[in-house]
């Protein structure tokens, strides 16, 4: 529809939820969805706090809790984990600096949101700090590429991760300065103190069409690493790696 929606409605479940009555719609999201533990995933209440802030934002606020089965020996925990996928603010004829500012002015939001709902890992979607322009053959959109360690995206996430005892995942388009200006899919990964722990590089590039990311960066060249955080064991198989199972398997067995 002309107003951006789905038949009026922000989400297929949406849709789905006003259509099928409940006990046939648990039904189709067991199959769409899955289960936890056997049972539907339960929502989760947040502060009104941070309702709030979505209202007044206008984005998307879900909360789920998923169960895991129980301990033996060690203490049980909680750990909330937040993702966020958030869209251009700016238009793209606007200044790359303009376009890059309004989106970490967004985002700062989100993440300040996270953080207030006590969220303690934050992932973000793929190359988060510009418009995905990996369809366009435009190779003037690598000017987006920057330090992975020492960069003014990884610079703002430090505070907000200092601010939140958050760990933060930060996948962006790196410029490796110290290696010819090598452009690459990098995923960078922020401590809780605001340390840069390590990165992944994305290792597998769709080349279907005009879908030819190798006309923007190059295949990773970092392995499959995993990283220790104060939260949890963390490793990042990025977008068009997911394709592939021995990707996943590697990452399972570091």
């Amino acid at each position: 529809m002309s107003d951006g929606s789905l038949a009026g409605y922000d989400s297929v479940e949406k849709i789905l939820e006003a259509y099928i009555p409940a006990e046939q719609l648990s039904h189709v999201k067991r199959v769409l969805y899955g289960t936890n533990q056997g049972n539907p995933l339960a929502a989760l209440d947040l502060p009104k706090s941070v309702q709030a802030a979505a209202a007044a934002g206008d984005y998307d606020l879900q909360a789920y809790r998923f169960t895991a089965a129980a301990e033996h020996f060690r203490t049980p925990r909680i750990v909330r984990i937040g993702l966020i996928q958030n869209a251009i603010v700016t238009p793209t004829t606007a200044s790359m600096a303009e376009q890059r500012q309004a989106i970490y002015d967004r985002v700062t939001d989100l993440i300040d949101a996270a953080g207030q709902a006590g969220v303690k890992i934050v992932c973000m979607q793929e190359a988060w700090t510009m418009p995905f322009a990996f369809c366009t053959r435009e190779k003037h959109w690598n000017a987006f590429g920057e330090s992975a360690e020492k960069g003014p995206t990884t610079q703002l996430l430090q505070g907000l991760a200092r601010k939140y005892n958050m760990v933060i995942i930060s996948p962006i388009l790196e410029r490796d300065d110290a290696h010819g200006e090598t452009i690459w899919n990098t995923a960078v990964v922020i401590g809780n103190n605001g340390n840069v722990i390590g990165k992944h590089r994305k290792n597998h590039i769709p080349r279907v069409g005009d879908f030819n990311e190798s006309t923007y960066y190059m295949e990773g060249n970092t392995g499959h690493p995993v990283f220790e955080t104060a939260y949890s064991k963390i490793a990042i198989n990025i977008c068009y790696g997911r394709h592939h199972p021995m990707n996943w398997q590697a990452f399972g067995m570091n």
